[in-house]
């Protein structure tokens, strides 16, 4: 290179350079590089340890050591000054040597900061490097460890220091814990695995055309890493297809998931829906054959077909059967709009992939999957098919292309706790608990708070099914006259001992109330929702999930009573039930105390719809607590994996869904 060619390359990266600190002047950020004394005191570091030389991401050099020379250089580290000063003249000598025989061969000497690296010998290398875009600069390096604390952005290094050394990587960084252990899980290896060279290399070069993708879309907009943004897209794609997509695949296949990318950078990622009255309007009345009346017909659709995705029986699982009656009662109501598929028992891997492929080469053009583990079935079908509106049966799924849609159930909980109560004779009162998912403290809460509405004095025995198979049998043992068992899925199934149940003298069982779904209502809602144009109000366009969530007022629960229940007692449950459909009573809308005595409500303020869905604790006058996950049942771990109040402090599996 000779020094014209030199000139103008410097030439380039002043006008690059001037062009950033415009902009971080008028966004109100700091144009100069960042200086990583300013940042740091000693009493927030923890020690250093000498990494000695490796290849620094050239992206991840966003400062310089100490103050020196900033003026110098924008926040980009290209250059400010003139052409013809010092400075400029040194830039091209080593702009020169760079693409010369000798290249710049020295590396430069920097500290590395949560994941971020500041310069103390070696600026203008830097710079130069950076104006062509080199991907790596080697540097000899000191890492600086903060001292541990519970800010986020700590933890996450923490977990990061343990990844780079099994990795050796310093370009795959994440924003929220858990992020590495579930890369490892993606990519197929154990939590502990330590990376050979040939998985490094493999990895590295997928991860570049990843990267170019993400940057191509507009990810450097957006306040999420590119790792974050992978590990959306490995949840639909496996790893492998990086090395066989074009760049048009490539670039393709990340457009299909990117509203879940961009849902990253909320603070609150899903939209709660929770009443059903808006999807209740009936579609819209025919407007003659004029202009307006062809515009509504555009619009709206006149038939809609619905399959029905269940990874059970409905002859063998009482859940499927529930939904597949649902199912024929929105059949009876809207057989003239509707055309339905069905497919049972398809389990939830790839033949429910394969079930949602025949569906939609069927014509379908809504999709219910009525269990959580098929959620991972209905995010890489949404990504093929982001026409067809795709639902599945969870709470608390983050994912644009999927709604999801289940019940306040902890409504009906309270009544028949209300009932417990009013029927104890001593005041102690059972309850068997399923699993620790999204909801089901909820409804443990719920219940005892209804049962001290009506019994001030009564305590609640939970026991937890996920623990112990013969929790109900354990309950009466112990002498627990009055019991909460699971709830009746549906309303013609009286003869098992289901919601809350009465122990006799002989021992039997018999159910006294129980919360029941109306799954019927639920679909019939959410079809009309579509025909009426409800479901395109409630839109994902801000990047939010949208996740139904409906009770009582919306029909989607009710309470199931004995003939024989006390007139009195039935009465009570009428008003109850009437103050929850109008609004006038809140079950969680009362002072209450958790079990370490800690105010969780004084009774003034509500609850939000998040706050009752994640609620991980549980009310003063309830005796037991929420099981850990490795006190589980094999049989229960899988949808606490999917739903748990603490799904995300579960390190994930190599053969499971990455949430």
């Amino acid at each position: 290179m000779n020094r014209q060619e030199a000139l103008e390359q410097y030439g380039k990266a002043l006008k690059r350079g001037r062009k950033t600190y415009r902009d971080c002047v008028l966004r109100g950020r700091y144009p100069y590089p960042q200086v990583l004394d300013e940042i740091l005191s000693d009493s927030l570091v923890a020690g250093q340890v000498d990494l000695g030389i490796i290849e620094i991401p050239t992206e991840q050099i966003s400062g310089t050591k100490t103050a020196g020379r900033r003026s110098a250089f924008a926040a980009d580290f290209m250059p400010l000054f003139e052409t013809d000063t010092e400075f400029a003249g040194k830039w091209m000598d080593l702009c020169q040597a760079h693409l010369g025989d000798e290249g710049i061969r020295d590396p430069i000497h920097c500290y590395e900061y949560l994941g971020r690296f500041y310069v103390q010998e070696g600026n203008k290398r830097v710079s130069v490097l950076k104006s062509y875009d080199a991907p790596t600069i080697p540097g000899y390096v000191i890492r600086v460890v903060p001292l541990w604390s519970e800010d986020p952005a700590i933890q996450v290094y923490y977990e990061f220091m343990q990844f780079y050394q099994m990795t050796g990587l310093y370009r795959v960084y994440f924003s929220r814990t858990g992020s590495f252990s579930k890369l490892q899980a993606a990519l197929g290896f154990e939590a502990d695995h330590v990376w050979s060279e040939e998985e490094r290399q493999a990895f590295t070069s997928g991860y570049h055309a990843f990267q170019t993708a993400f940057f191509k879309l507009g990810g450097r907009e957006l306040p999420v890493t590119v790792a974050d943004a992978l590990l959306v897209w490995l949840k639909v794609y496996p790893f492998e297809s990086l090395r066989t997509m074009s760049s048009a695949e490539l670039g393709k296949s990340l457009g299909a998931v990117w509203t879940d990318v961009k849902g990253l950078s909320q603070s609150d990622p899903i939209s709660v829906s929770t009443e059903g009255t808006e999807e209740e309007k009936a579609a819209p009345p025919d407007q003659g054959q004029g202009l307006w009346g062809r515009l509504f017909k555009a619009v709206f659709p006149s038939r809609l077909n619905v399959a029905f995705i269940n990874d059970h029986l409905p002859q063998e699982s009482a859940w499927a059967r529930a939904h597949d009656l649902g199912r024929q009662y929105l059949e009876a109501v809207m057989a003239d709009q509707v055309t339905v598929q069905v497919f049972d028992g398809v389990g939830a891997d790839a033949q429910a992939e394969q079930a949602m492929e025949q569906a939609i080469e069927g014509g379908a053009q809504v999709i219910f999957a009525t269990t959580p583990p098929l959620i991972g079935a209905c995010r890489k079908t949404a990504a093929l098919h982001p026409g067809v509106r795709i639902l599945n049966c969870s709470v608390s799924m983050p994912y644009t292309g999927v709604r999801t849609y289940y019940s306040r159930i902890y409504e009906g909980k309270f009544i028949t706790g209300a009932i417990a109560g009013a029927m104890s004779r001593d005041g102690r009162i059972g309850y068997v608990a399923s699993s620790p998912i999204f909801g089901v403290p909820a409804s443990i809460n719920a219940f005892a708070l209804g049962a001290q509405l009506t019994n001030p004095e009564a305590r609640v025995q939970l026991r937890w099914s996920c623990v112990e198979e013969d929790a109900m049998d354990r309950l009466a043992r112990d002498g627990v006259e009055l019991i909460s068992n699971r709830d009746v899925p549906t309303p013609d199934r009286t003869r098992e001992p289901w919601g809350l149940c009465r122990r006799q003298a002989d021992g039997s069982l018999i159910s006294l109330a129980s919360p029941y779904w109306h799954w019927g209502n639920v679909y019939v809602k959410l079809v009309r929702g579509i025909f009426s144009g409800a479901w395109d109000a409630l839109s994902s366009s801000e990047g939010r999930a949208v996740n139904y969530w409906w009770g009582m007022r919306s029909r989607a629960i009710d309470i199931l009573l004995r003939e024989d229940l006390p007139a009195g007692v039935r009465q009570l449950v009428e008003l109850l039930r009437r103050d929850i459909m109008d609004g006038s009573l809140l079950p969680f809308q009362r002072p209450i105390r958790d079990q370490s005595g800690a105010v969780r409500s004084d009774g003034n303020g509500w609850f939000s719809p998040e706050e009752i869905l994640h609620m991980d604790w549980l009310c003063g006058n309830v005796d037991g607590e929420i099981p850990a996950f490795d006190r589980l049942l094999p049989m229960a771990r899988s949808i606490v994996r999917l739903q748990g109040v603490y799904r995300d402090a579960i390190p994930p599996e190599k053969e499971g869904p990455i949430l």
